[in-house]
């Protein structure tokens, strides 16, 4: 990963906060309406974390691989990631 490692973690970190408020919600009984925003909220920035450590992918490590004469392994690898996304 490149620079957007700083970027990727700091995604990481605010997913992390996010479900510690929701676990705290919880815990304090919180409106169920009000819990399920927050997870809805969690669900997309993780979404953003997928959609950002792929396009780094894409960039870095699929070139990288193509041209270590790594095709085959590289494109089963993209397409166990196609299935995983196809089945959600």
């Amino acid at each position: 990963m490149r620079a957007d490692k700083q970027e990727v973690l700091k995604r990481c970190n605010y997913i992390d906060g996010h479900l510690k408020g929701i676990r705290k919600m919880i815990e304090e009984d919180k409106y169920c309406v009000d819990i399920l925003r927050q997870t809805y909220a969690v669900r997309k920035a993780i979404e953003k974390l997928e959609a950002m450590i792929l396009e780094n992918h894409l960039q870095t490590c699929v070139p990288e691989g193509i041209n270590s004469g790594r095709t085959e392994a590289i494109v089963e690898e993209l397409v166990q990631l196609y299935s995983l996304a196809a089945n959600r």
